[in-house]
């Protein structure tokens, strides 16, 4: 797949909200994820590492209210989507959020990706 192909099928699935799914299918194995500078998971290797944070985020919800992907703007290997999510999270109640995210394709698959979204 090129990146444009890569960027339209995560949009797809991310809209279906099968993000485990999406990193199962569309992830390097040795990818590397960045999140904001003193976050929690501010650097995480590697498919399952990425794949079991993303299944611990999702564990942490309590209720989606809304939540949208953008279409992707593709550049060469890079591609960004912004993701919108209002949701009640089990420890820290209702937090709207907006994130853009970076993502980085070489031979079909994602080999990075970045989100940038403010803290607190």
């Amino acid at each position: 797949m090129n990146t444009q192909e890569v960027a339209d099928k995560l949009v797809q699935l991310c809209r279906e909200g099968k993000h485990a799914e999406a990193i199962d299918e569309l992830y390097a194995d040795n990818v590397v994820s960045k999140e904001p500078k003193g976050s929690p998971m501010e650097l995480t290797e590697g498919k399952e590492a990425v794949k079991n944070k993303t299944l611990h985020w999702e564990q942490s919800v309590a209720e989606i209210h809304s939540a949208s992907t953008s279409d992707p703007l593709v550049a060469d290997n890079h591609f960004s989507i912004v993701m919108d999510i209002d949701a009640t999270y089990k420890e820290h109640g209702r937090m709207p959020m907006s994130e853009i995210c970076v993502y980085e394709v070489k031979d079909g698959k994602i080999v990075a990706d970045e989100f940038f979204y403010r803290m607190g």
